[in-house]
């Protein structure tokens, strides 16, 4: 299941995309057209920071911006820096501990197909086609 944090980060880089002509975009200006508390969206820009995904100016004239075009971006990416991952099953997340069961698992081809079908989907849409 995707969590609020990643669907408020799908948003607000979709907020971020529709007025990227106007420079650098005032968080509270953001907060207000998406409706997301601001300390929630303190808690989701690092994540986009950290990742290169947008750039932040403080202070007057300050907030973001993105750092690529609308079209260089995938849900799939930004849904991994706000998630860390879209695994369905723990034994599929990054880092996770090689399972004991996984020489025996009937299910793990299940699971292996559904998490490259959903990371090929997610993959496949640009912010630009969500605009």
């Amino acid at each position: 299941m995707i969590s609020t944090r990643g669907r408020y980060a799908l948003r607000v880089m979709i907020d971020l995309a529709e007025h990227k002509d106007e420079g650098y975009i005032p968080m509270k200006d953001v907060v207000a057209r998406q409706d997301i508390s601001k300390k929630y969206m303190e808690q989701i820009m690092p994540s986009l920071v950290k990742n290169g995904f947008v750039e932040g100016v403080h202070g007057k004239g300050g907030g973001y911006k993105l750092t690529r075009l609308p079209s260089e971006y995938t849900a799939g990416e930004i849904l991994r820096a706000a998630e860390g991952d879209l695994a369905p099953v723990a034994c599929l997340s990054c880092n996770a501990e090689e399972c004991p069961r996984k020489k025996d698992c009937k299910t793990l081809p299940l699971w292996e197909k559904f998490n490259d079908m959903t990371n090929e989907y997610f993959d496949s849409v640009t912010l630009e086609s969500l605009l």
